[in-house]
């Protein structure tokens, strides 16, 4: 909780003001049934009308002024609950998307997912009701107590033994539910991620007949959330019935008990009628404690979850460049002896291990200067995109090092590395809005530059052919695109604010062989100043680059030109042969 009221802390004076707008409401019902007996033992034996008028008028304004003050404090708390659950979830998603690449692995996005809705969602319930049930349910069960003491001992020392048994019993079942909801959070994120895989999958889903597969692997995962939500929740709605029970025995003896009490003459019938209203007041006030230990149960689980991530330490902040290294080649990217794993731990044991986790590249080195240009070839798992990762500083090398314009990697600002990138990545997204926004995407790029770079990506000849050209709306993930139409909004995307280094990986997969070409020869024409760094399966889309990396299994078979890898490297002959045919 200590993480919540770090956000709580800017509105304190709102909270106390609404905590004291709810005090008096409050003490507002506890007077109500004091004013009722009042009239039924002092005021109507007396039978003056006008005084009974008069403190009835009186019963009503109460009435309405306590709804008058409870209506005003729930809203306001409503506000700071929603202020600060903003502010909440606007550090998650900064912290999220700011995540290295191993965080984010080690969190999954399913996860994440949740955190954000279902997580910040039980946060800012929790902070409504805290505000508004917090001050009211202790003040309705303490203040009942209080006020009976006073009206007649004897009766309350009934509620004097009942109410620590109520009491104890909520704070003792309400800490067994913590851990019970965080399990509950965990067995959600498995069902936000088969649900998000199926989603994005459903035309191979379909495509393969695997409905029935998905439905029951889905429903295994939403068998076990449900069975973990009916455990917590059973687990959790006990103290309602046993509250309830107590009470109710309890009021069963104030009955009995008060009717021999009134036969004997030692308490008046409008003191068993305010005890009974005080009864049914404790009770909802024991209710209202319950109903808020169950949702700080969630809440708590919720904001630690939440917690977790926005307190995860940056683990890409940029190094001093006195603890760097430095490298004079004047080359414009840099490897250096770079090797790499994900830390996963493979069953299989595998030839090219670190201790215990197997190495996703090794040993890589290359250089690439000014304006050149890179291709990358190799089977999948290779490390293709690992390279790029490496590059673009979403993961730190696990040994070796990498450098641009001569400056460790680790040296640079995220934004100043990031800036420097034009890149389409393997699995790359067009978002929900226009073609100019996905080109631009909040960019300074101008209309010339956007057309410029469209024309390069053969994206321009399609685009037009809309009514409403560059204006026209992307469906989510670009669904009313062929494939090929999405790489080339992708690709315009990356060449639209001319980068300093333009990464292409696998981005011309879906194009025909006649749009590709264009493409390359349009980023030779037009980009020439950009070093270029081509990840593709197909010969054919870097054969012509000044430089090409052939990869297996992490390691560098070969590294030169195309006719150099022919003359020197048999992996790379053997797949050019089979793309291109012997009679080349």
């Amino acid at each position: 909780m200590k993480f919540l009221f770090s956000y709580l802390k800017k509105y304190a004076w709102t909270m106390a003001f609404v905590i004291f707008i709810k005090l008096l409401g409050s003490l507002g019902e506890l007077v109500l049934p004091y004013i009722l007996e009042y009239l039924i033992d002092e005021v109507a034996p007396t039978k003056q009308v006008s005084t009974a008028v008069f403190w009835g008028v009186v019963m009503i304004v109460v009435a309405l002024l306590v709804r008058f003050l409870n209506v005003y404090a729930n809203r306001h708390a409503s506000q700071v609950a929603q202020k600060s659950t903003y502010e909440m979830r606007r550090d998650l998603f900064w912290h999220s998307v700011n995540l290295s690449g191993s965080q984010m692995d080690a969190f999954g996005l399913p996860s994440i997912t949740s955190r954000m809705t279902s997580d910040s969602y039980n946060v800012q319930n929790f902070t409504r009701s805290m505000m508004a049930m917090g001050v009211r349910a202790p003040i309705l069960l303490l203040g009942g107590i209080a006020v009976t003491l006073t009206m007649d001992a004897g009766l309350a020392v009934i509620l004097c033994v009942i109410a620590p048994v109520v009491v104890i019993c909520v704070i003792f079942i309400s800490r067994k539910g913590i851990p019970m909801y965080t399990k509950v959070q965990q067995l959600l994120d498995t069902v936000v991620r088969i649900m998000r895989e199926n989603i994005t999958g459903i035309p191979v889903v379909k495509a393969l007949s695997k409905e029935d597969y998905e439905s029951r692997r889905f429903a295994t995962a939403n068998e076990a959330l449900t069975k973990g939500e009916r455990t917590a929740g059973i687990v959790m709605s006990m103290p309602g019935p046993v509250m309830t029970f107590f009470l109710n025995v309890g009021l069963t003896l104030v009955v009995v008990v008060g009717a021999q009490r009134v036969n004997a003459g030692v308490t008046k019938p409008g003191v068993i009628l305010a005890f009974l209203t005080y009864f049914n007041m404790i009770l909802n006030g024991a209710m209202g404690l319950n109903r808020i230990f169950m949702m700080m149960s969630k809440a708590n689980a919720s904001a630690n979850r939440i917690a977790a991530v926005i307190q995860t330490a940056d683990a890409l902040t940029p190094i001093p460049e006195a603890e760097a290294a430095h490298t004079d080649s004047g080359d414009h990217i840099r490897f250096e002896h770079v090797s790499f794993y994900y830390g996963s731990t493979p069953e299989d044991g595998g030839p090219h291990m670190l201790g215990d986790r197997q190495m996703s590249l090794e040993d890589i080195s290359f250089s690439i200067p000014k304006g050149g240009s890179l291709g990358i070839i190799g089977a999948t798992g290779c490390g293709k995109t690992t390279i790029i990762n490496l590059l673009m500083r979403f993961y730190d090398a696990t040994q070796g090092h990498i450098f641009i314009n001569g400056k460790d990697v680790r040296t640079y600002d995220p934004d100043t590395l990031h800036r420097m990138f034009g890149v389409v990545f393997q699995n790359d997204i067009v978002f929900s809005d226009t073609i100019a926004e996905n080109i631009r995407f909040g960019r300074e790029v101008s209309d010339e530059e956007m057309h410029d770079a469209a024309e390069d990506a053969r994206a321009a000849e399609f685009i037009q052919r809309y009514d409403d050209g560059y204006d026209h709306e992307a469906a989510i993930l670009g669904a009313n695109f062929s494939g090929g139409q999405r790489q080339r909004i992708l690709i315009s995307r990356a060449l639209a604010a001319d980068p300093e280094i333009l990464v292409l990986d696998d981005a011309s997969s879906a194009l025909d062989y006649k749009t590709d070409a264009a493409l390359r020869k349009a980023i030779r024409e037009h980009h020439s100043g950009s070093t270029t760094i081509i990840i593709a399966q197909r010969i054919s889309s870097i054969m012509t680059l000044d430089k090409i990396l052939m990869l297996q299994d992490g390691r560098i078979l070969g590294i030169g030109s195309h006719d150099e890898l022919m003359a020197t490297c048999p992996e790379y002959r053997e797949v050019f042969d089979a793309q291109m045919g012997e009679g080349r």
